[in-house]
């Protein structure tokens, strides 16, 4: 009987795809997979509902158990603090938790927790059972982040009263402080403060962690990760790059998408796809900058205008009058969500318009798709920072610092990325990372070596005393 590994997402459409698609490749290895799941109504975003939905529906390899629930649970809203109310849920779970892993006759090989959930190691190491992190992001935000607890300690000034002065972090480029995590940048005696301190303090408390990224790509600060000066007065776990682990989770409908159609009518690389996330948001002056800037660039655009717009809301209230018709037949824009992957694999998109998120980027990376920075929320300044400098793969949309894109700006860099000799050289680094990202998952590459590598430090670490179970 195979060997069981447990996985323990988490709540949010970021953290849960990767850890899905990690599943995938556990299982290509012979383990069977259970995934534990805390309540998907704990989210009030329907989005992280219905990719939960669809990979329960889409994956009957593998054990989804949702633990049970409690009545009184709170939930993430946009009204709330997100981490210190995603580290209570977790919290709260902790026992959900230890008597699922319990209900396992044979035991339970490993556990892996998202680096939101880290609160949970405390449950493995009680339990005996090996217990590692799936970080979502790059390894430039895992060195950052795992540092971080430590400068913050030592920093006499609160980061806000920073600035924009350079921080330096053992093996990445100064970095303004005003790029960390907005959570970093309240009062340090804050309840936020305090819980996404102790968030990052947890991530290297697990016996590896696997970060969702592949070593070409990444491969300078992996080497910094494996330095003792990236860490000191502690030590930091084995760290493993198993990305690119993208791709959507089953499927959104049983037709294929109409912009997928609409692309298919376009010339190769002429379409500009701007998408900002699940929980990408503009006001309705940026929306006008925006499309007043696609209408003036003259290329083709697919614009993907999303949250917190509802299904009633009609997309000509939203834009500026007439604009829809004046660029009809060169663009399309679509409410909601559009199957990304898809779109950024289509022969047709040409550049990617990203929040910057790390699965976006990742997608817009095996694509080969040249990219513009607009990043909105969590590390995603500090993901601007390198797809500008070190991968070279995007400019910026520098308007987001100043809380306005205008729309002179969107205009100039869609041209720039599109038609000048700067956005040629992005579009050939972006191809060149495109190949790294399918050799690290071809026979031999880095990124399968990297799954085996994690796998025999779990089996090396069998049999052993289940602790207090």
């Amino acid at each position: 009987m195979a060997n069981t590994v447990i996985l323990y997402p988490g709540l949010t459409v970021s953290h849960f795809v990767p850890m899905v698609h990690l599943a995938g490749a556990l299982l290509d290895h012979g383990y069977a997979v259970s995934v534990a799941l805390i309540d998907p109504a704990v989210n009030g975003d329907p989005a992280f509902r219905a990719v939960v939905a669809r990979a329960v529906a889409s994956m009957p390899s593998l054990r989804f158990r949702t633990l049970p629930p409690f009545e009184d649970a709170p939930t993430l809203t946009p009204d709330a603090p997100f981490i210190p109310r995603y580290l209570d849920i977790v919290g709260r779970h902790n026992d959900r938790l230890r008597d699922f892993l319990r209900s396992f006759a044979r035991g339970v090989h490993a556990v892996v927790v998202d680096s939101l959930s880290v609160g949970a190691l405390g449950v493995t190491k009680r339990l005996g059972i090996p217990g590692y992190v799936m970080f979502t992001s790059g390894a430039a935000a895992l060195a950052a982040f795992v540092q971080l607890p430590s400068v913050l300690a030592e920093v006499r000034t609160r980061f806000q009263e920073l600035g924009d002065a350079p921080l330096e972090l053992f093996g990445l480029p100064p970095m303004p402080a005003s790029h960390l995590l907005g959570e970093l940048l309240e009062d340090p005696e804050s309840d936020t403060y305090k819980a996404a301190v102790t968030a990052l303090y947890g991530i290297p408390e697990g016996d590896g962690i696997l970060v969702n990224t592949f070593e070409t790509l990444d491969a300078g600060v992996v080497a910094a990760l494996g330095d003792p000066r990236c860490l000191p007065g502690r030590i930091m776990p084995p760290v493993y790059c198993v990305g690119p682990l993208v791709g959507g989770v089953g499927s959104e409908a049983k037709d294929r998408h109409e912009c997928l159609t609409w692309l298919d009518g376009q010339p190769d690389g002429s379409v500009v796809f701007l998408c900002f996330g699940s929980g990408g948001s503009h006001s309705a002056e940026q929306l006008k900058e925006i499309a007043v800037g696609l209408e003036n660039s003259g290329h083709r655009f697919l614009w993907v205008v999303g949250n917190p717009f509802n299904d009633d809301q009609d997309l000509d209230a939203l834009l500026p009058n007439g604009f829809l018709a004046r660029t009809r037949g060169r663009g399309r824009a679509v409410k909601q969500w559009a199957p990304q992957a898809e779109v950024l694999r289509h022969r047709a998109t040409g550049a990617f318009v990203t929040h910057c998120g790390w699965n976006s980027v990742l997608e817009g990376v095996t694509a080969g798709v040249p990219m513009l920075c607009w990043p909105l929320y969590a590390e995603q300044k500090m993901n601007t920072l390198r797809m500008v400098g070190e991968m070279g793969v995007a400019a910026e949309m520098v308007g987001w610092e100043r809380g306005l894109v205008e729309a002179a700006e969107v205009e100039g860099k869609v041209r720039l990325v599109m038609d000048s000799e700067d956005g040629m050289e992005l579009r050939a680094r972006a191809a060149a990372h495109k190949e790294g990202a399918a050799t690290a998952w071809s026979d031999g590459g880095s990124s399968r070596a990297a799954i085996a590598r994690f796998l025999a430090d779990v089996d090396s670490r069998q049999p052993q005393t289940r602790g207090d179970r």
